[in-house]
Order: C-alpha cells, then structure tokens, then sequence
C-alpha cells in the first residue's frame, strides 16, 4: 500500500483532512468510465445553469462588469465548456494504439490517465469561467481537485463553493473561499498538478511550490502581447478592433493587445478609428461615460498602478490621442490611446491589463520584429497584414503563446486550438481535447503476446 503524502504542520486541519480524503479515493476516480465522468459534468452545467442569475449578481458585485459579458464569460461558456468535455469524452478516453517496431504480433498503445489530486487556482478578472472551465477539464480526466478562486472576487467564491458542494464529494472536489494565506497554505501540500492562471510574478511562486513536490503545472500567465499594423492594412477597421478588445472587461484580459506598431502613415487614421469606435459606444449624448457598459479596474491598488503608467508615460513625453480620463470614484479608465511612446516608459515595459493603449510607428517591419524578439514571449501576437510574405515573416521571426491574423482574441476561442503562452507567458496549454491532455498523463503501455 503506497504511503500516505506527508503535510506540512502548517496546513489548517480540515485543508489536510481534504487533502488526506482525495489522496485516498483519486484511485476510485481514475478508474471512473466515461460515462461517470460525464455524469458529473452534466450535474455540473445543470447546477451553473441553475445559479446563472447568481452568479451574474456576485460577479457584478465583485467587477461591475457589464451583465451581457458576464452571461457570456462567466456563464455561457462555463457551459459550452462543460458541454464540450461530456460530447467527446468518449473519444478522448479511447487509448490511442501505435505501431510495435519491435514485434509485430504484440501491441502498444498510449493510455491517457488521471494525474491525481490536482489543484486548480483561478484569477479575478473571470473568476467563474477561468475557473470551473480547468475544473472541468480536470474531471473529464478522471481527477480530485482542490480549488481556490481569487480573494478579490468573494462573492462570486461564494456561489462557486455553493455550486461544488452541490455537485461533489469533497473528496472528489473541494472549494477553497479566504485571503491570499489560504492560496499559500494549498501550495504546501503535495498535489500531482497545480493548473494556475494570473500573473507571471505569483506564477514564479507557484512552479517553486510545485517543484518542492515535483508536481507538474499548467501556468496560463500574460505579458504584454504586441500588435503589428502592415502597410495597407484597413485601419479603420483595425481601430475598432483594437477599441473593442480594450473595451472587453475593461482591457483585463491575459490576452488584450497590449502595445501597437503602425506604419507612421497610418498612425492618425488608426487613432480617429480608435477614438469613433469608443465615442459610438461607451458615450451618452453629453459626453459622460456610461459605466455601466464598461468594468471598472478591480481594485483601488490596481486603479493607482495605472494611473501611474499613464502619468509615467505624459511626463516623458507621450500625447494623449484619445481618452485619458480616470474616475478615481468608481475606479473608471476611459479607453485611452497614447501615441508617440518609447521603449524607456513604464507603460512599454510592464503588462498593462487596463483600456490603455500605446502606439509606435516603424518605417519598416523589421523595426517592429527586432523590438519583439527583443523581449520576453508574449501570450498573444496580433497581425493585421494582407501580405502573405510578410505574416509568414513576423510568424517565423516571433514567438508566442498564440497568434490570431486580421482579428483579435479569435485564437483562444477557437477550442480546436490549443491555448497557453510560452516561457514568461506561461507554459502548457489547454481548451477542448488540450484541457483533457492537461490534466492527463500519457502512458506508455507495450502489451506482449501471452
């Protein structure tokens, strides 16, 4: 019989008595069917879909976002999500058979199976969707999961808890409310996977955790993800683009462009088509933002950080092209463009995750491919290009987690692709069938002939 995991004295006693109890029945999980799994998967989605009024009120009390981008992050896609583990479980689970090189007559085949007790930590800008979306994930492959949703978000920690006890054991699954003193005392514990989703600095602290037990981890981090304006490209177009990927959530999103590179001779159209774009639809009549149609910084701390990019970035020089406004009272940023930028404001050297953002010219590409490959991987890299030359030449002198050509953000929600960053951006990667692989492990069978 394997020996119990050893806890560290620090871990609160009911944390360690979870724990213990997952340890223990991982092995009744892991064996589970298809069927079983898909069992709780669907009494998952009906729960969520049963609470989808509360979680709207709790998410709307913790963000002030917008309800009809909660019922779409936070509830619609928890949903598909769920729905997309239970359609194709079957498949997944099948073992994938691979020919013998050294036997003919005998077989080999590659067996997806359950890491173990897993813990799963989720962020506060969607705490519900980048959350219960891995816990499905991790159950669809046959795991027990701790999970931890962020302090900044408690109301809607609260539902979550609701929702899991609903639906699981704990010792199947266990939902974890409190501060940041709860997060670190589940990273004392020996899990067989941590699957972490926020900043590059915590997710340091996370993989020095994980490495004490040598537990494997998924780390969906951020970074400041580039977009490249080519020559000809529909600005105008482009400008709405970029004004609505700064408008969604407030511009906190892992994935939002994050700084732009424009050909000098576009830089004034891009930024009228910036400006148009938030005027028709963030603006009433007299020229008050209307903040219920846009999410508020999440909090005051994060509000001042801000603030202090943007003032960094007048004081050295940048011009405000559009927006510029901060409504200290309800923690409002007014979508801001900022143009002629440089590499020595804060603005250009740290992850933004607000609706600001800077533009730099270039007078050719490979001005703006050098900048990039100068720095750290970004999670996303968005070109806007009809040239095909010259997008297979940013594609094969950049890295990234993902890209999307001509759009944005359409290369995380296309669930046939995998999504993560690469290095600093993260590693490891999920959605659909590479949600499951996550939070399986491959093994290697080779079945001789009795």
């Amino acid at each position: 019989m394997a020996s119990a995991p050893q806890i560290s004295q620090s871990v609160p006693a009911d944390m360690a008595r979870i724990f213990a109890a997952q340890s223990d029945n991982q092995w009744n999980v892991k064996a589970s069917s298809a069927e079983e799994r898909k069992a709780r998967l669907a009494k998952l989605k009906a729960s969520v879909e049963a609470h989808a009024d509360d979680i709207v009120a709790a998410v709307q009390k913790d963000t002030r976002k917008p309800e009809g981008e909660i019922r779409v992050t936070e509830v619609l896609n928890v949903i598909a999500n769920i729905q997309r583990n239970i359609d194709n479980l079957d498949e997944w689970m099948k073992p994938a058979e691979v020919a013998t090189s050294l036997d003919p007559n005998d077989k080999a085949m590659i067996v997806h199976e359950a890491r173990g007790v897993c813990l799963i930590l989720g962020p506060w800008n969607f705490p519900l969707g980048l959350t219960f979306g891995p816990l499905a994930a991790a159950v669809a492959a046959g795991n027990c999961c701790m999970v931890k949703l962020t302090d900044l978000c408690p109301a809607t920690a609260s539902i979550a808890r609701t929702i899991v006890e609903e639906v699981f054991d704990e010792n199947e699954v266990a939902l974890f409310e409190g501060d940041v003193s709860v997060a670190e005392a589940l990273l004392e514990l020996p899990f067989n996977h941590i699957f972490f989703t926020g900043s590059t600095r915590v997710g340091k602290i996370v993989m020095a955790a994980a490495a004490k037990h040598l537990a494997t981890v998924t780390l969906e981090l951020g970074g400041k993800s580039p977009v490249i304006i080519d020559e000809g490209a529909d600005v105008a177009k482009i400008g709405a683009a970029l004004a609505g990927a700064k408008q969604f959530n407030g511009g906190q999103a892992c994935i939002c462009p994050d700084y732009v590179f424009v050909p000098g001779s576009q830089k004034d159209d891009l930024v009228e088509a910036f400006r148009s774009n938030v005027r028709q639809n963030l603006y009433s009549d007299d020229g008050s933002i209307k903040t219920e149609a846009i999410a508020q910084v999440v909090n005051e701390s994060n509000f001042k950080r801000v603030k202090s990019l943007f003032d960094d970035a007048v004081a050295k020089g940048a011009t405000v092209a559009v927006g510029g406004t901060f409504e200290e009272d309800s923690r409002t940023v007014h979508p801001t463009m900022l143009t002629d930028v440089t590499p020595q404001m804060a603005i250009l050297q740290e992850e933004i995750f607000a609706p600001l953002l800077p533009v730099m010219t270039y007078d050719n590409l490979d001005q703006a491919i050098g900048y990039i490959e100068a720095r750290d991987k970004p999670l996303a890299l968005y070109i806007f290009s009809p040239d095909q030359e010259h997008i297979d030449k940013i594609l094969n002198r950049t890295s990234s987690g993902g890209v999307t050509v001509n759009g944005v953000f359409s290369h995380y929600l296309e669930n046939n692709l995998p999504f993560g960053g690469v290095n600093q951006s993260g590693m490891g990667s999920y959605h659909g069938y590479f949600g499951f692989k996550a939070f399986s492990h491959e093994r290697a069978v080779y079945m001789h002939q009795a």
